[in-house]
């Protein structure tokens, strides 16, 4: 037991691990996700469109579109994110206010927040969701390292962040409201603001909340329902009323037991569980796949939960820092709201499970925040050095993904250098190398660079470039040379 720890301290050890498992953790549920739509709405397609993959094969287009998306994340140099940051806020708004006028907008579910073009619906609150983290990344890193401004900076940012909200309020998007609130209180937990300002900024959203609820007779009923729910009470008044889809979400996952009744198999998508392909497949998930199958997938969200703050935690860059804290925050917290009042726990919102539901919007804006956290996860100190020493790995040199570039801080306070125990050497580029250093130098430094890789269990085999290096004399046997004519001057 002890061994298999040690080996797993070892590997989490590693420069590059939090990229790896980002990687693998995206994919893996964009995968589960695939199955688990087509398995959910296969009865609804082929009722709809005679086919039972019609619902199947537009879920992996949108798919496809989104890991196109996660890819140009990858390749954006921080400096070209923190740049597009304000673009991106101001067509977040364009769409917002455009998606309340009659003709432009659509309404499905309650809710006034789509914008149809043609067979094709944009959900514009979900574009602000990942807008307002970019943009609120970039202001409030910039303030940090400045800690008189950053006061300054706090109220311009509440202020957008108090528009966003009352547009997408004015959309009677609940759920929507819940998840970019999520994100500005996550901003500002990790930016370090003290305790009386984030109480306030949560006391405001949950009042602008609570007056929504008030406001519509439909989802005071859903308050009452999650009351009832919370009992596992059910009068039969409600089972047929207000209560009805979480009355049948629960007995899906009581019918689902510990195994599942099998892939497929779920009797729940026959017309009897609203919303099965999005908003309570989880309810699906725990009926086919049992309670098993359910923990695999709070399993993994936890991973991606873990392995995103590890990222966050080890970056220099302030923006990256708090970009890849505020996107992590943002996707797991959703996740575990939608489990959460599927199974009974929370009120339902309307919020999707992220890369398992069916939907598009959602499902595009997830896998480019995600395509965001793994490019901070390629910028941490440590994973550069690795690359520029070793080279890039197989899955980044097949998409051709740019080598990071390590982090120039401008004017930053001292506490916010690395402090970290293990050094895997100074990054050595080509410019480094071509700017007039002597071979002398450049020996002195790769003995240097391979005697620290070789204390962390590593060994360098080739260079950041993926070329072998040249077998070069170490930097004690290369004697100077000394001019014929000095000599005789020196006797």
């Amino acid at each position: 037991m002890s061994m298999l720890r040690d080996k797993i301290r070892a590997y989490l050890g590693r420069p590059q691990t939090n990229y790896y498992m980002l990687l693998l953790v995206s994919f893996v549920l964009v995968a589960f996700g695939l199955v688990m739509v087509q398995s959910s709405s296969m009865v609804v397609s082929y009722a709809q469109d005679s086919s039972a993959f019609a619902e199947f094969l537009k879920q992996a287009a949108i798919v496809f579109v989104g890991l196109i998306g996660m890819w140009f994340a990858m390749r954006l140099r921080p400096t070209t994110i923190q740049m597009l940051a304000p673009w991106m806020l101001a067509i977040a708004f364009v769409l917002l206010i455009a998606v309340l006028f009659i003709g432009v907008g659509g309404e499905e579910v309650g809710s006034n927040s789509w914008i149809r073009l043609g067979p094709v619906g944009v959900q514009p609150s979900e574009a602000a969701k990942l807008a307002l983290a970019v943009w609120g990344a970039t202001v409030v890193s910039k303030a940090m390292r400045q800690t008189h401004r950053f006061n300054s900076v706090l109220g311009p940012f509440l202020t957008v962040s108090a528009a966003i909200l009352a547009l997408v309020l004015l959309q009677k998007d609940l759920g929507m409201m819940l998840t970019v609130g999520i994100v500005v209180v996550a901003i500002m937990f990790f930016s370090g603001v003290n305790s009386r300002a984030l109480l306030a900024a949560l006391a405001v959203i949950a009042v602008t909340g609570i007056a929504s609820i008030v406001a519509q007779s439909f989802r005071s009923a859903r308050i009452s329902t999650w009351l009832s729910t919370l009992r596992l009470n059910f009068p039969d008044s409600t089972t047929q009323g207000s209560a009805y889809q979480s009355y049948q979400g629960i007995l899906s996952l009581s019918d689902g037991g510990l195994t599942g009744a099998g892939l497929g198999q779920s009797r729940a998508k026959w017309f009897y569980l609203p919303e099965a392909k999005n908003d309570f497949i989880f309810a699906v998930i725990g009926e086919e796949l049992g309670i098993l199958g359910t923990i695999g997938v709070v399993v993994l969200f936890a991973l991606l939960g873990w392995f995103g703050i590890r990222t966050a935690m080890a970056q220099v860059d302030p923006f990256l820092r708090l970009l890849a804290a505020t996107l992590t925050v943002g996707i797991v917290a959703q996740a575990f709201y939608n489990m959460g009042y599927v199974v009974g726990f929370f009120p339902m919102t309307g919020v999707q499970l992220p890369l398992i539901s069916a939907g598009g919007s959602s499902a595009i804006i997830t896998l480019v925040s995600l395509g965001l956290l793994c490019n901070c996860a390629r910028h941490e100190p440590a994973a550069i050095s690795s690359m520029q020493h070793e080279g890039r790995c197989r899955f980044d040199r097949i998409f051709m993904l740019p080598e990071p570039q390590p982090y120039v801080p401008g004017i930053q306070r001292r506490v916010e250098r690395r402090t970290t125990t293990e050094h895997y050497g100074e990054p050595v580029t080509r410019q480094q190398r071509s700017a007039g250093r002597s071979g002398q130098d450049v020996r002195r430094e790769r003995d240097r660079v391979e005697q620290s890789m070789q204390r962390v269990g590593g060994a360098p085999r080739r260079g950041y470039d993926g070329a072998r290096r040249q077998t070069l004399p170490p930097s004690g046997s290369v004697k100077r040379r000394v001019n014929p004519s000095n000599r005789s001057r020196r006797r």
